[in-house]
């Protein structure tokens, strides 16, 4: 019993872990685009 509990837990951990990384990856997407120079040429500079 012990062991499927100490299962469920590192599962459960994991998940945690993976999700925190989902989100951390997504909010520096989001600062790369806010921050990103336009590229020359891109008819922005007008």
């Amino acid at each position: 019993m012990k062991k499927i509990l100490l299962i469920a837990l590192a599962a459960v951990a994991g998940l945690f872990v993976y999700r925190q990384i989902q989100a951390d990856r997504a909010e520096q997407d989001l600062w790369t685009e806010a921050t990103d120079t336009v590229p020359a040429g891109s008819g922005a500079n007008v």
